[in-house]
């Protein structure tokens, strides 16, 4: 994903017109900071702290990615392939 807002990447993945926070959406809101912040990482490879968000980050998108799975299948083989993850 290239510099795109939130409100951006929630009208992407959004259900409906007043959805916010489903797990489609949240799951790529996770991956954009994740993308941003292993940039970051890769330029600044001290910053354990950082590196410890990260791995929270990538914990729960798994937990939104697996919930998804269960819950809604061709929701999920989208969200998966529109945001390239590898699964």
């Amino acid at each position: 994903m290239e510099n795109k807002t939130k409100s951006e990447i929630k009208k992407a993945f959004q259900c409906h017109d007043k959805d916010s926070g489903s797990a489609g959406v949240q799951v790529a809101l996770l991956s954009h900071r994740i993308d941003r912040l292993t940039d970051h990482l890769k330029a600044n490879k001290h910053d354990h702290n950082s590196r410890y968000g990260l791995i929270k980050m990538v914990s729960s998108r798994r937990k939104l990615l697996d919930y998804l799975a269960r819950t809604d299948q061709a929701r999920y083989q989208d969200v998966v392939q529109r945001l390239k993850l590898r699964r």
